[in-house]
């Protein structure tokens, strides 16, 4: 019982989680439920020690009316769910692999929540299988709100049993096994390493600072944190964002097809530009 009372010694009030939500709505456009309280507590608890405070009001303080101040990035790294896998909802990537197989300009993908990495660099493996060697001039680019896990991602190392279930042919061509220090670990092939890029990205940012047109966007589980009026922003802002019979693939569940004339449904959660996207 002393470790329960010891994970409480700060206390999380209704009034401090109403504005944990307001403050993660406001920045990253992340609608928190209100059974996520204890998420909450634990995710944020340990930072409010960390900076020697005994209050969440005080931390929230320094958030509240500060757009400025460095600890956002702390804040909204915390309060990021990273839940991803290699070659997540697999019936994708086939259908990537066939959009871009004859391709006669260089292919730009936008993997646009990237976490730590898994999807970003299951493009780049499907990329190079479809394309040869004509994937070194491939472009992805890879953004994520979570500064942490971009650190990960960009490292592209991976326990073994994140890895261990892929086919042997993508393990062999694609992951080098950790000798010595590095036993338990696997990383990504540096050869496929060029083809990714990695930055830091708002969704509800004023300006992204990318250079488009792409062939394809990946969206995959991040609309399901947003409101119904954010997802339709988001969608509105892509549109100029793809090439003309560009697709957008969405998570398995999400739909966007009643939230703007900007996409339509051509697949299994896979969408091409609508009437107003054009």
């Amino acid at each position: 019982m002393e470790e329960v009372a010891e994970s409480r010694d700060l206390r999380l009030t209704d009034e401090d989680f109403e504005r944990v939500r307001r403050l993660i709505h406001e920045r990253a456009g992340i609608a928190l439920a209100m059974h996520k309280k204890e998420m909450v507590y634990s995710r944020l608890a340990r930072r409010v020690r960390t900076l020697g405070m005994m209050q969440f009001k005080k931390y929230l303080d320094m958030l509240d009316g500060h757009a400025e101040a460095k600890e956002w990035e702390h804040f909204v790294n915390a309060l990021t769910t990273n839940l991803t896998s290699f070659f997540r909802e697999a019936h994708h990537f086939p259908i990537l692999a066939d959009h871009i197989r004859d391709r006669k300009e260089p292919v730009k993908i936008w993997c646009c929540a990237a976490s730590t990495g898994e999807e970003p660099w299951s493009l780049a493996m499907t990329v190079s299988d479809a394309l040869g060697s004509a994937a070194q001039n491939a472009i992805i680019t890879a953004t994520d709100i979570d500064t942490r896990a971009l650190a990960v991602a960009s490292e592209g190392i991976y326990p073994l049993n994140q890895v261990e279930k892929l086919p042997s042919e993508t393990l062999k061509k694609f992951f080098m096994r950790g000798t010595g220090a590095r036993t338990g670990v696997a990383r990504v092939n540096p050869k496929i390493f060029p083809m990714v890029r990695f930055k830091s990205l708002n969704l509800l940012g004023p300006r992204w600072d990318l250079e488009g047109p792409f062939d394809a966007i990946f969206c995959r589980n991040v609309m399901i944190y947003f409101e119904k009026e954010t997802q339709k922003k988001i969608l509105e802002r892509f549109a100029p964002l793809l090439k003309s019979d560009g697709l957008l693939f969405a998570g398995h569940s999400e739909n966007f097809t009643y939230l703007t004339d900007a996409f339509k449904l051509r697949g299994h959660t896979v969408y091409g530009l609508g009437k107003t996207g054009r």
